[in-house]
């Protein structure tokens, strides 16, 4: 059991590291599309995904262009605190992409727009607040669907 775990532009150390070390804990894949907002050897990537990095599947795609021409017809999940459905209404199934935007943005508009039926949200219960870390989001959908798929 596992899934991809798709970052589009992470532009934040930090979060890629604890999302690198979310990957190998749930035995999923870790997918990055440049551009990135930092250097993967950057020290802060590293400690916050601790000696686990060298364990982690991953794989770095120079665009989204070529992440999708790579991946076509895979099943995908879009994450978008734009998105009408809830995050628990996903088909989880194993080896799915769970498909996160960058920090400061999120995904890109057009794949929002080209996909409205595969992007899901995680609701937000507070009117203070535009959107969860997207470490947190990441665990939040990933540990979902575990628990989705154990079910069945």
């Amino acid at each position: 059991m596992g899934f991809n775990i798709v970052l589009i532009e992470p532009e934040i150390p930090m979060n890629t590291g604890n999302i690198g070390r979310l990957s190998l804990a749930s035995g999923s894949t870790l997918h990055l599309v440049k551009p990135f907002g930092f250097e993967l050897n950057d020290k802060r990537v590293k400690r916050a995904g601790l000696d686990y990095w060298k364990h982690i599947s991953l794989f770095i795609y120079e665009s989204i262009d070529e992440f999708f021409s790579i991946h076509k017809g895979k099943h995908f999940a879009f994450l978008s605190s734009h998105g009408t459905q809830d995050y628990c209404a996903i088909d989880y199934k194993d080896d799915m992409f769970l498909v996160f935007g960058k920090e400061s943005v999120g995904l890109p508009k057009n794949i929002v727009a080209e996909n409205p039926n595969s992007v899901f949200t995680i609701p937000l219960f507070s009117p203070h607040i535009r959107s969860l870390n997207l470490a947190n989001s990441v665990s939040i959908v990933v540990y979902e669907g575990i628990r989705n798929i154990r079910t069945l």
